[in-house]
This record gives structure tokens, C-alpha cells and sequence, in this order.
């Protein structure tokens, strides 16, 4: 056989990518993280559920940081998309944007993530991670007691409200996409039993002021609608798993990759899947978890082979 130029390719430099490069590293493989450098951790300004970190802490912060340790450790970082996956166990290739040939893998590492879906309103990234929050189980705990408005579509967004009634009795719920998500008669009911306002006018903008601070949104009719919190919730988030496709992976209706629960490998012998590109709970401590426990495996994937 061939040698190949990598142990391991990750592809994906998020979360579970870069804790998956970090133990690679640990045992001493050959190990490239290809990314493209956009992802939901490079979104959130600050993540607040992470142990060590009681002040919060940036996504973009923690890649830095991993990044920075996994290098240390000999681990090689690639800037670019990977548009092209092929070959089997032992022998992967792997296509990457701008380079001239495919690079060869013994086994793949997929920590491709998803991307949340929400409009381009002005103002709204701005306070992701600092006062706007995704996630209730990350950070319903940032609206008690706090004014907050939740800026989504349909059910989804209604949803979302309800949820967070559990911190706050204090919620405005803005259908963004009313024309083409109308609320089912029995979550309005619920809302209005919640004592939850309900607006369905379009935002046009995220009023924010000095350092993501969130005061609120305007709608297309000029109304401001004033608030401390916000949360977005639109459905139809991006999971990025279009490459596992291309080897055959099995994947389940919404796009995730089905991985095993102890070892994180997929349904293709030498490729694992680590993050919320797999069945998730989209939390960065999963995430990360994930990425440790798929390069465990991997480890012991490749001393079979080195022991063949």
C-alpha cells in the first residue's frame, strides 16, 4: 500500500475538529485539519456554559487557542474548503480548494458542523454570543428576568418563546416570515396564555448599541420594539454534510451523519464524525467530547494497521 501524506485529515477546524487534532497530535500522528474558516463558533462572540470560563468566552477565541496547541503538538493546518472526498480505508483522497492535487489520508476525521439559518438584518451579529443567543439549553439562563424578544419564523419561533418563559416572563415574540410561517392557531393560544405579545411585521434591524448590547428591534412599520435578550429561531439550519454523500455515508433525513455512539465512526470503515454534523445536541462541550473520543478511536484504528 501506498503511503499516504497523513494519518488523518480533519475536515473542519471548529470545535470538535481542533479537541480531535489536539489528541491526534498527543499520540503523535501524522495530522492535517483542512477548515475554511467560517463556522458557527466563529460566529459567537462569547459562549457562557464552558467550564474554566465563568466570564464567557469567544468561539473565535477558543480556535485560537486550539489551534495554537494542536501546532505545538506537530498537527498541520490547511486554509480551504474541502469540495471532494474519495477512496477507502487507508487510502482516502482529498480535494481541497486551490490546491493542485488531492491530498491522501489513511483515515478522515468529518467535524464539518452546521450553520444556523437567520436573515442578514443589520445589527444582529454583531451581538451573537453577547446578548442574541441560539441556543435556550446554552443560554436561556442570560434572559432571567430580562425583557427579552425572540426574532424567528412560524412555530419554530413560538417554540422558542415558550421555551423561555421557563427564565423570563418577560417575552416578545416577532414572527420575522409571517407571510410564509403563520403560527398554528394552538401556539398563538398557548403564547397568549403565556402572556407572550406576538408581532407578526418583518424586523428591519437589530437596534444595538456600544459592545453587542441588544435594545431591541425595529419593524418594517417603524415600531421599536424594545428588549435587554434576544434569541433567533428560524429552522432550517445548514448541516454541513454534503462531502460524507460523496463516500456513501448513511445519513439520516435531516442531513446528520449517523455515527456509532462508543467509537463515532460512520457506516464507512475509517471515517468518524464528531460535532453537530452528527446526531447532536449542539453544545460546544458535546462538540468537543465528540472530537476527543472519535481521535481515540482513530488511534486505535491505525496501531491495527501499523501492527498488520
Amino acid at each position: 500500500m501506498t503511503a499516504s501524506d497523513f494519518d488523518c485529515i480533519i475536515i473542519g477546524g471548529g470545535i470538535a475538529g481542533l479537541q480531535g487534532a489536539i489528541q491526534l497530535g498527543r499520540y503523535k500522528h501524522r495530522v492535517l485539519v483542512a477548515d475554511k474558516g467560517y463556522g458557527r463558533s466563529t460566529l459567537c462572540r462569547s459562549y457562557h456554559n464552558v467550564l474554566g470560563w465563568p466570564d464567557g468566552v469567544s468561539g473565535e477565541e477558543l480556535r485560537r487557542l486550539g489551534r495554537q496547541q494542536a501546532e505545538r503538538l506537530g498537527v498541520q493546518f490547511m486554509q480551504g474548503e474541502v469540495t471532494r472526498l474519495g477512496g477507502e480505508a487507508g487510502s482516502f483522497q482529498v480535494g481541497i480548494q486551490g490546491q493542485s492535487r488531492d491530498l491522501t489520508a489513511g483515515t478522515l476525521l468529518l467535524a464539518t458542523g452546521l450553520l444556523d439559518r437567520f436573515p442578514p438584518l443589520p445589527g444582529l451579529i454583531e451581538c451573537l454570543g453577547i446578548s442574541v443567543y441560539v441556543c435556550p439549553d446554552c443560554d436561556g439562563y442570560e434572559t432571567s428576568g430580562r425583557q427579552t424578544v425572540v426574532i424567528g419564523a412560524g412555530d419554530v419561533g413560538a417554540s422558542m418563546a415558550l421555551a423561555l418563559n421557563y427564565w423570563t416572563h418577560t417575552i416578545v415574540y416577532v414572527n420575522h416570515e409571517a407571510a410564509a410561517a403563520p403560527i398554528s392557531s394552538k401556539l398563538l393560544e398557548r403564547l397568549a396564555d403565556r402572556g407572550i405579545a406576538y408581532f407578526d411585521q418583518p424586523i428591519v434591524e437589530v437596534v444595538a448599541k456600544g459592545d453587542g448590547a441588544f435594545h431591541g428591534v425595529r419593524l418594517a412599520n417603524g415600531r421599536h420594539i424594545a428588549g435587554e435578550r434576544g434569541f433567533i429561531a428560524f429552522g432550517g439550519n445548514e448541516v454541513q454534510s454534503s462531502l460524507a454523500a460523496q463516500l456513501k455515508i448513511e445519513r439520516l433525513e435531516n442531513k446528520h451523519i449517523v455515527a456509532d455512539p462508543r467509537t463515532k465512526m460512520t457506516s464507512v470503515h475509517g471515517v468518524w464524525a464528531a460535532g453537530d454534523v452528527g446526531v447532536h445536541a449542539e453544545q460546544l462541550t458535546i462538540a468537543m467530547g465528540e472530537g476527543a473520543q472519535a481521535a481515540i478511536w482513530i488511534h486505535k484504528e491505525l496501531l491495527k494497521r501499523m501492527k498488520a
